[in-house]
């Protein structure tokens, strides 16, 4: 008999490791190491379950790329040794933090599956335990040739995402997250169903390469009416930063008074990496189709199509921590690294 399949949890922070102290009334962290004990149900999973937390819990509001690293790093030390991960996180950032480490496990080929919750653990009405059962099930299930899911995915309230197609949209209902521009990998409901014809293939057995340097010289400007000459110039000129995110208009238009192009036009010349990304919540961005996106385009002002700003943003941390060179960067933003773009 095949053994059963190694699951680790890991622990980051965030309102799912949280369960209430009924006598005082405060929140207190969730001691994982009991965790079979406080959800009895997991042991109806087929699977073998163990968990590692950070040692200070994080606050998703409080994550950076240095934690992304070490999140990359508990993956990669055990990797050989676990059938798949899941990753409990704050709802937040979750969307960054889950974008960034799909380009940071290159050569994934086992699930990575990141949830969190909108109440703690202990709560009455809590959504943490179907987040968190549903979640060690997809990061369990194996099929013909290995794991099932291959990627980084995001399950939160009966759906499972490709974690770099998540923005969150919701801070107070349990369906906090959507997948504007692409279909949920899995739903369950009284049955699990995995929609196998969405789900990432990798293209590659090469062994996994953790990438750790990710570079946060980036910034993101979001176009709105009114918006100035001297606050453009401010973030253009900012010292050190290497690219910028436009969140355009619609179909990825932007303004076309004089002022506003030259500022972009020098800002370029001068090597920064600039991508324009819709600031509407789906669709994609298709420059030319208008007068307004067709001065970005001779710019060679980068295309981000129908990417969302998180998986923008950290594609770039990863491109630019990467060292790619300038005249391949844009190129290669353009291309599709983990089905974060179509």
């Amino acid at each position: 008999m095949k053994d059963k399949p190694r699951i680790l949890l890991i622990y980051t922070g965030g309102t799912i490791g949280m369960i209430k102290d009924y006598e005082s009334g405060s929140l207190r962290a969730f001691d994982f190491g009991a965790l079979m004990k406080n959800i009895p149900e997991l042991n109806q999973l087929d699977c073998f379950i163990e968990t590692v937390s950070f040692d200070i819990p994080i606050d998703s509001s409080n994550m950076n790329p240095n934690h992304w690293v070490r999140i990359a790093e508990l993956i990669e030390d055990n990797y050989q040794g676990y059938d798949g991960f899941v990753v409990l996180h704050g709802s937040d950032t979750m969307s960054y933090t889950a974008s960034a480490l799909g380009f940071m496990l290159e050569n994934l080929a086992k699930p990575v599956i990141f949830t969190g919750s909108q109440l703690p653990i202990g709560d009455l009405r809590t959504d943490a335990k179907e987040n968190l059962i549903t979640s060690i099930q997809i990061a369990a299930l194996q099929g013909k040739k290995g794991p099932v899911v291959q990627e980084v995915g995001l399950y939160f309230e009966y759906k499972l995402y490709r974690a770099n197609r998540t923005t969150k949209i919701n801070a107070e209902h349990f369906q906090a997250f959507n997948s504007p521009n692409y279909p949920p990998l899995a739903e369950s409901g009284v049955h699990l169903k995995v929609h196998d014809e969405y789900l990432f293939k990798p293209k590659t057995t090469k062994k996994l390469k953790v990438h750790k340097h990710m570079d946060d010289n980036v910034a993101i400007l979001k176009i709105f009416p009114g918006l100035n000459e001297s606050v453009v110039k401010s973030v253009l000129n900012a010292p050190n930063l290497k690219a910028l995110i436009l969140e355009t208009y619609g179909a990825g238009n932007a303004p076309t008074e004089k002022w506003w192009l030259q500022a972009l036009k020098k800002a370029i010349e001068r090597n920064l990496h600039v991508v324009n990304v819709t600031q509407c919540p789906g669709g994609s961005v298709i420059m030319g189709r208008y007068e307004t996106s067709r001065a970005l385009m001779r710019m060679q002002v980068i295309n981000g199509k129908d990417i969302t700003t998180e998986a923008a943003i950290t594609k770039l941390m990863y491109l630019l921590g990467d060292n790619v060179s300038p005249k391949l960067f844009k190129t290669i933003f353009e291309t599709s690294l983990r089905g974060e773009m179509q």
